[in-house]
């Protein structure tokens, strides 16, 4: 929460039915309270006759939608309860925490004259960033908060405007002066680099790229991959390096039933990868992947687990007052590493001809070339030694050093945010704009949410709380009128002068629907979810332009 008011009802949210009440200990705390006990100075702005406030987003993926919605909702007429519950219903997909609304008169009565207008800027045609293109294929529940999306961008109040890049179609400043309040929320552009000597051979690839390849980024659409290697080797112990282990070795059947790009498949049903390290420099109890994630690789079919009962000597007394979520993520990796393996049928055990493991303690040092100079050949790592425990324990290296060969490099150890635009401070080292609940330092009526306010770091979940903070602030400089909002502002119609005038045409939402449609054609001819247009130019043409 932006304010010490809205922080201090933090810890509050409703667990049951109709009998049930509020509670602590849900992740949903900091919405419900952000509702439910706002400041009074902010609701009596929201029920005053000033005019409609503009805002602008920047990006619309889960951040900017996110903001978006929040600060629609609580700047209208009724009671945000019902759009609330349903946002928290698709952002928990798979959780039991939700059972049903609270009654009304648990959210306030909001009254508005109009309520804020928002305009959503994305650079590309398409809308709804990470969602589409880092959610992986096989993981069609997460996208349901498209769902809320759609519905908020179809709002009277609201406009998504594709087809725009801020910082050179139209520069911050000039949306400064279109718009009350400018918020970013455009995520991370970029992926950190290993800074050794090789990462630029041919065969190493960012995890970022890799992900964008297969998910259809248009950016990364002529990305060539050569999977005619037999091991790949994933630098990273994230959820990502998981998902790209599960896609290198997934069976065909599986990833034909979704939306994986067709250019991709193709690929991958001529690969010739079946064995996947993923390694990391510190220990099993410091990696970031989730016991969702995990239970997912483990259970692959035709696949194998190799993991290291050595490496989990002892943990089971390390782990005895460790937080459940840690615990249970190690005791199943325990659990797969110290499993006996089942007689299986001959059968059974000629499908599962591929397999994956986990590396610890290795931090790589040198991308190492085959002999003619061409590609990767191998990884060497220095072997590593752990100071201090937990998450904050460190890897130092012993000085001893270890080759892994492989044909194929996949950096996942993290994105980056890029800056925009000149008059938007940024943090070069951090890879973030400097702020405070979301309030960009030094630039009043400017605002961040999501990765670029706070790293990229997080969840849906935490993208949703994180934006929720952000609009809070928004709303609470209305109120106090830190943002002057006696004088209209033209919004769109300012923009659209501008990008007319450098021969720019934004995409409507409407547009982009015609493009989904055309998508769900495609993908229903060949038994998928959709089949993803890649190509920029085709979805313009796509809707005229």
């Amino acid at each position: 929460m932006a304010g010490a008011r809205g922080r201090a009802s933090l810890g509050r949210c409703w667990l049951g039915g109709k009998g049930g009440g509020w509670a602590g200990g849900s992740p949903a705390c900091g919405i419900i309270s952000s509702l439910c006990f706002m400041p009074a100075g902010l609701k009596r702005w929201l029920s005053s006759a000033a005019p409609a406030p503009r805002v602008c987003v920047v990006g619309s993926g889960p951040a900017g939608f996110y903001t978006a919605q929040h600060i629609l909702k609580l700047a209208a007429t009724g009671t945000a309860s019902s759009w609330v519950w349903k946002s928290l219903e698709e952002a928990f997909s798979g959780y039991r925490i939700l059972q049903s609304s609270p009654p009304a008169s648990h959210f306030p009565q909001q009254q508005h004259h109009g309520g804020a207008q928002v305009d959503i800027y994305e650079k590309l045609p398409v809308p709804f960033g990470l969602v589409r293109f880092g959610v992986a294929p096989d993981h069609p529940e997460v996208k349901n908060v498209t769902n809320s999306f759609t519905q908020t961008a179809r709002s009277e109040r609201c406009a998504y405007y594709g087809n725009v890049t801020v910082g050179r179609d139209v520069t911050v400043p000039e949306l400064q002066q279109a718009y009350h309040a400018v918020v970013l929320s455009y995520g991370a552009e970029d992926n950190r680099v290993l800074g050794i000597p090789g990462e630029n051979l041919p065969g190493v690839l960012s995890a970022r790229a890799f992900v964008g390849w297969y998910n259809g980024l248009p950016e990364n659409r002529h990305l060539k991959p050569d999977l005619s290697c037999e091991t790949a080797l994933i630098l990273g112990h994230g959820n990502v390096a998981l998902d790209i282990a599960r896609i290198l070795l997934a069976p065909l059947p599986l990833l034909r039933k979704t939306d994986i790009t067709a250019g991709s498949l193709a690929a991958l049903a001529c690969s010739k990868v079946k064995r996947v390290w993923l390694v990391g420099r510190r220990g099993p109890l410091q990696v970031a992947f989730t016991i969702k994630e995990l239970r997912e690789m483990i259970n692959l079919p035709g696949t194998r687990p190799v993991l290291s009962p050595a490496d989990f000597t002892g943990l089971e007394n390390a782990i005895k007052d460790a937080p459940r979520p840690r615990k249970r993520l190690t005791e199943l990796m325990i659990k797969t590493a110290l499993e006996k393996p089942v007689e299986k049928p001959v059968e059974v055990q000629a499908a599962a001809a591929r397999e994956w493991g986990l590396k610890f303690q290795r931090s790589p040092q040198e991308v190492l070339p085959s002999a003619d100079g061409t590609r990767v050949r191998a990884v060497r790592m220095a072997l590593t030694r752990l100071e201090g425990s937990g998450d904050s324990a460190k890897a130092i290296p012993t000085g001893d050093v270890e080759d892994l060969e492989c044909g194929l490099v996949l950096s996942s150890i993290g994105y980056r945010s890029l800056p925009l635009d000149p008059a938007v401070p940024f943090d070069a080292q951090r890879g973030v704009i400097p702020n405070t609940s979301g309030r960009v330092e030094g630039v009043p009526g400017l605002y961040c949410s999501g990765w670029v306010k706070r790293g990229p770091t997080g969840v849906i979940i935490t993208t949703m709380n994180d934006s929720f903070d952000t609009a809070q602030s928004v709303l609470e400089d209305l109120q106090v009128g830190t943002l002057d909002v006696s004088s209209s502002r033209e919004g769109f119609g300012a923009v659209e002068s501008i990008l007319r005038s450098r021969g720019v045409r934004p995409v409507s939402f409407s547009d982009w629907e015609k493009i989904d449609a055309a998508e769900v054609a495609r993908g229903r001819a060949a038994g998928k979810p959709r089949e993803k247009i890649v190509d920029p130019q085709e979805m313009l043409q796509l809707v005229g332009h």
